[in-house]
């Protein structure tokens, strides 16, 4: 069963590494610095609910560091994690609580990923105008929330049926 796990964040790691070029060859030019698809956390979310939280947080920090030293800088990943980060810890506590269906637990991730990026910029560039952002990201967040969250709702049944990992 370990060997299963293993194999399946193996494939997991690669595809969300994939997804992630992916998403870095569109041309998404909506006029906000960083607004994405957010396509890679379509596997998160996956990971998240059958292979547990454990593995899906490595997923997630393995993810950002290959993206990071791939197609991007220190700052690009230095943002990323930030959200990466706080977006899984309320992914963790929103699915723990119950209230939310898995697309209501993508929504909260899509929407804080934008709120962890945007406070480190704050951070970094010193200053708080960046907050003037965050309504924008916000919709964006809820928008790529929704579509990841019922996307992953249809490939987690899928998924937990054909590889029975838990």
């Amino acid at each position: 069963m370990k060997t299963k796990r293993i194999a399946c964040l193996g494939l997991f790691i690669a595809l969300a590494f994939v997804l992630s070029y992916v998403e870095y060859l569109l041309p998404l030019n909506i006029g906000i610095p960083g607004a994405k698809v957010g396509l890679a956390n379509l596997v998160v979310m996956v990971a998240l609910y059958t292979l547990g939280k454990k593995d899906a947080a490595l997923l997630s920090i393995v993810r950002v560091v290959l993206v990071g030293f791939t197609f991007g800088n220190l700052a690009m990943m230095l943002y990323s994690m930030a959200g990466a980060l706080l977006s899984f810890i309320v992914m963790l506590i929103a699915k723990r609580t119950r209230l939310f269906s898995i697309t209501g637990v993508s929504v909260l991730g899509g929407v804080f990923h934008n709120v962890g990026q945007i406070i480190v910029a704050m951070f970094v560039l010193e200053t708080s105008s960046l907050l003037y952002y965050l309504p924008f990201l916000i919709v964006i967040g809820t928008i790529s929330g929704i579509v990841i969250g019922v996307i992953s709702s249809m490939i987690t049944v899928r998924v937990d049926r054909l590889f029975d990992i838990k």
